[in-house]
């Protein structure tokens, strides 16, 4: 029993650290180009009413769930709202592709190199993966028992 739980504290450790280094990744580019990150959010007919504000809600919201993966009783809200923000983007982009007349310019940083349709399969990957964290972490923990306590660590 005991190795089970083992192997399922790495696998959401694993997806947590895939997060953090997509967070980071994702919110440093932003903010080391911030003018064209702010240019290209303008641009996108669906945010442009609301691109100031999201200019550094994004950043901020992705600096946010990264720290909240650092402190041990928040690893599992982190993981949700890394479930949350990703389904956001994912159906950002759903509806650029689908909905509207122009398609803006994609992320900056390595994922500027990714097409919308490439950068979709991206982001459902990566819901997949917390949908596998979620479900793998202990129930035990969601409702305070404290009998597994390795996803502590």
């Amino acid at each position: 029993m005991k190795r089970k739980v083992q192997i399922r504290q790495h696998i959401f450790n694993g997806i947590a650290t895939a997060f953090i280094l997509l967070f980071c990744y994702a919110a440093t580019s932003k903010i080391i180009d911030f003018e064209n990150f702010q240019v290209q959010l303008a641009q996108s007919p669906m945010l442009s009413a609301f691109s100031d504000e999201l200019s550094f809600a994004v950043p901020i919201s992705e600096f946010l769930i990264v720290i909240l993966f650092m402190i041990r009783r928040y690893k599992f809200t982190a993981m949700f709202l890394s479930f949350t923000i990703m389904i956001m983007f994912t159906a950002y982009i759903y509806m650029i592709l689908n909905y509207s007349p122009y398609v803006p310019c994609s992320c900056g940083g390595v994922l500027e190199k990714l097409g919308w349709k490439e950068h979709m399969i991206f982001n459902i990957a990566f819901i997949l993966m917390a949908v596998v964290a979620i479900i793998i972490y202990p129930q035990e923990k969601l409702i305070g028992t404290n009998t597994i306590t390795d996803y502590e660590n």
